[in-house]
């Protein structure tokens, strides 16, 4: 396989990775705007099925080697090594050429990944570049200029980063590569909002939109924002969100504005749309209702906005979205509340639609004396700390016949900790053992037997002990 020469113009990357294989760097001429790098192996590898689909959404453009690691590993079910293509809309000022290929080809499971820098919308019919995106595992769209990237759209480069995901893996990007994964897209093509000038009018000139680029599962009816608290950013999130409910570009009457921060933020979004947040800081801002005001020209005056602020290792279930977890805050006339980046959240909310957050209350070390998650089903993420190589948390649930429980434990890198799912006898039915300090673990489970039974989910130090808190999502259908 031929490669390229890459400018850097349109930000978008595919990186696909096969293990075992000797890094290598190819570079031809392409055609005229469009240029091609590649790093690993000149040859893709390949497979008849993949285990993903896997998302990151990194609040700027470079890549997290910690959400990155754990999509590439997802998508590939830890055996093999899979393909990256990074698409971008420029070529780098400095450096290196291939900054975030030069990230990805380093971490395990990745056979290669090539570079593609786009200068035109008509570059997104590139023969070459379709082939290597739909070889691909991985697509990820460099920082630089999202409205370049929604140029894309309606050509044969859409469909081919739609055919990756479809196939079982996985998409992402940060800052522009961000806004252009979420299903409304906040394209900046006339001018880059403030929060100033969105909430002054929500129809100014800066705020425009995209739509119908992609649409990942369980991902519909977001807004994505970059940058976010360094940028003072939620105020023309609460604008996007209010836009969008207004004009009607998400369905029922509700947007969701997901900000994350700069400095290493990133959401993990797993097949099961279970996000787990690495680095510092994210937001889920929605909006559930009608403006009261949002009108061309006029400030906007929405009331009760619902923000959930995640912080490291914390966990947000897009499958099923919270019911409960949030504080409020409202826009008056073009003015926010104070204190829009912490709140306390509301409790008594209710757990309809699931999603309902659980702290562990020690001690819970044994069956009888469990946590009782029962209530909490269909969705609940349960959260604590193995503080001594013999603590052993123990929660609770019942699942009914021809049902299955889906658990998926972020592990901090404090220490390494192991899952078992046990029966009511206290016999273990499946567990999850992955090696290493901050290794996550997953189970599922299927009950046959006719009725209901009763189940425990117990999580148990192996290696190493601290205050680091884990989380661990059981969704049960």
């Amino acid at each position: 396989m031929t490669s390229h020469t890459l400018s850097r113009p349109l930000a978008s990357l595919l990186v696909v990775a096969a293990a075992g294989t000797a890094l290598a760097v190819t570079s031809d001429p392409a055609h005229a705007s469009a240029d091609r790098i590649r790093l690993g192996s000149a040859s893709d590898t390949g497979r008849p099925s993949w285990d993903g689909p896997a998302f990151t959404m990194n609040g700027d453009g470079g890549v997290v080697g910690g959400s990155m690691t754990r999509a590439i590993d997802a998508i590939r079910g830890n055996t093999g090594s899979l393909d990256v293509v990074v698409l971008a809309g420029s070529a780098p000022t400095s450096g290196s050429k291939t900054p975030e290929c030069d990230t990805i080809t380093a971490l395990p499971g990745v056979n290669s990944c090539t570079t593609w820098t786009l200068t035109t919308a008509s570059d997104g019919n590139n023969t070459q570049l379709n082939t290597d995106i739909r070889n691909a595992e991985f697509v990820y769209f460099a920082g630089g200029d999202q409205c370049r990237y929604a140029a894309w759209k309606g050509t044969a480069l859409q469909a081919s980063v739609q055919s990756v995901v479809a196939k079982g893996g996985g998409s992402g990007g940060g800052s522009a590569g961000l806004h252009i994964n979420s299903s409304l897209v906040y394209d900046a093509c006339t001018a880059s909002a403030t929060s100033a000038a969105a909430l002054a009018n929500p129809y100014d000139k800066s705020v425009t939109f995209t739509t119908g680029m992609f649409d990942w599962p369980n991902y519909g009816d977001t807004i994505n924002d970059s940058h976010f608290v360094a940028r003072d950013r939620m105020g023309r999130t609460m604008a996007f969100v209010a836009r969008a409910v207004e004009d009607g570009l998400t369905t029922q009457g509700k947007a969701w504005g997901v900000g994350i921060d700069e400095g290493g933020s990133s959401l993990y979004i797993d097949r099961n749309g279970l996000a787990t947040l690495y680095g510092n800081d994210a937001y889920v801002v929605l909006g559930d209702h009608q403006p009261e005001q949002a009108a061309p020209g006029k400030p906007l005056t929405f009331s009760n906005y619902k923000i959930w602020h995640l912080t490291g290792g914390q966990t947000f279930d897009f499958a099923h979205r919270p019911a409960c977890g949030y504080y409020r805050r409202s826009v008056t006339k073009g003015v926010p509340d104070p204190n829009l980046y912490n709140g306390t959240p509301e409790t008594g909310c209710g757990t309809s639609g699931g999603g309902t957050a659980v702290s562990e209350s020690e001690p819970n070390d044994s069956r009888s004396t469990a946590d009782d998650i029962t209530s909490d089903a269909p969705a609940v993420t349960v959260s604590g700390a193995l503080a001594t190589t013999t603590d052993r948390d123990y929660f609770k649930f019942t699942l009914a016949s021809g049902t299955t429980a889906t658990i998926s434990c972020a592990i901090p890198d404090a220490y390494d900790a192991d899952a078992y799912l046990l029966d009511a006898a206290g016999s273990t039915l499946t567990r999850s053992v992955n090696d290493g300090r901050g290794s996550d673990e997953s189970l599922t489970y299927t009950r046959t037997a006719s009725g209901s039974g009763t189940y425990y989910l117990d999580l148990e130090a192996y290696a190493g002990s601290g205050p680091a808190t884990y989380a661990c999502h059981l969704s049960t259908a």
